[in-house]
């Protein structure tokens, strides 16, 4: 009997001690919370902007670039929790889109130009999510890569 209640004491004892410890060889490393403290965002002055929409059948991907290509904020519709078939809707899109616009709009965006690529279901959803963020769109251009007879394009989903 004495020995069994012995036991669990003796247990914890060890496994009470090792804590401290490890804790420390933390602390010693740089791995405490104090260290872990991420990166403060440089803030950046800039009004206009260009939204890059790459919209796929399979998923809507808004990136927001400064005019020289920098990237402000991006958003996807696989980013905010959509899996499969639900990535590849139109509301899917806008919600990437007012996602990214949100983002950029509080860092002080005002005006984009709109790029959009691919045959995608969500091109003009997400191209509306950026107006009704309150961004100003001040053009529109498609740049979907039209082959000249190169490759052949891939088989037709059976429905």
């Amino acid at each position: 009997m004495a020995e069994e209640i012995k036991k669990p004491a003796e247990a914890a004892a060890p496994a009470a001690a090792a804590a401290p410890a490890a804790a420390g060889a933390d602390a010693a490393k740089g791995k405490g919370k104090a260290t872990s403290a991420r990166k403060k965002k440089i803030k950046r002055s800039f009004i206009k902007g260009v939204a890059h929409i790459h919209s796929t059948f399979n998923n809507t991907i808004v990136t927001i670039t400064d005019p020289q290509g920098n990237v402000i904020a991006w958003s996807s519709a696989g980013a905010l929790g959509y899996k499969g078939a639900k990535k590849a809707t139109p509301f899917a899109a806008q919600l990437a889109g007012e996602a990214a616009g949100k983002s950029a709009f509080d860092q002080g965006l005002r005006q984009v130009d709109v790029d959009v690529k691919g045959p995608g279901p969500g091109r003009e959803s997400a191209v509306r999510a950026l107006a009704a963020v309150g961004l100003q769109v001040l053009s529109i251009e498609d740049t979907t890569p039209i082959p000249h007879n190169g490759c052949r394009p891939p088989k037709r989903p059976r429905g």
